[in-house]
């Protein structure tokens, strides 16, 4: 049996200048997300590829998200695959990331919001 790494929870700040890692669980801890906008503009700088979103409204952020990402759709390379775990546990959207290969293999960056 695999030995579970302990959960990697990140808080950012805003002067904080380490980059993102290229796999995210995004961790909703609750419905206040006055800066998302800001996070997914990081995350698509810092050259973010997955985007994992468990918690409250896990469907719902997934979908802004996708939206923030797309923008009006004239920049192809704005592009992060994302995966919405609504119901689920926090563990179970790791594991999900985890079994990513290729381009999205390595460990997942939590960042709680």
């Amino acid at each position: 049996m695999r030995r579970r790494r302990p959960l990697n929870k990140i808080v950012r700040s805003q002067r904080n200048i380490v980059p993102y890692s290229p796999k995210i669980i995004l961790h909703l801890t609750s419905t206040n997300r006055p800066n998302l906008d800001d996070l997914i503009e990081a995350f698509i700088r810092d050259g973010v590829k997955f985007v994992g979103v468990v918690g409250v409204e896990a469907s719902f952020v997934e979908d802004v998200i996708d939206e923030i990402v797309v923008g009006d759709g004239t920049d192809a390379s704005r592009f992060i695959l994302t995966s919405s775990h609504e119901g689920q546990s926090l563990e179970a959207a790791i594991e999900f990331a985890d079994g990513l290969s290729d381009e999205y293999a390595g460990e997942a960056q939590v960042v709680e919001f």
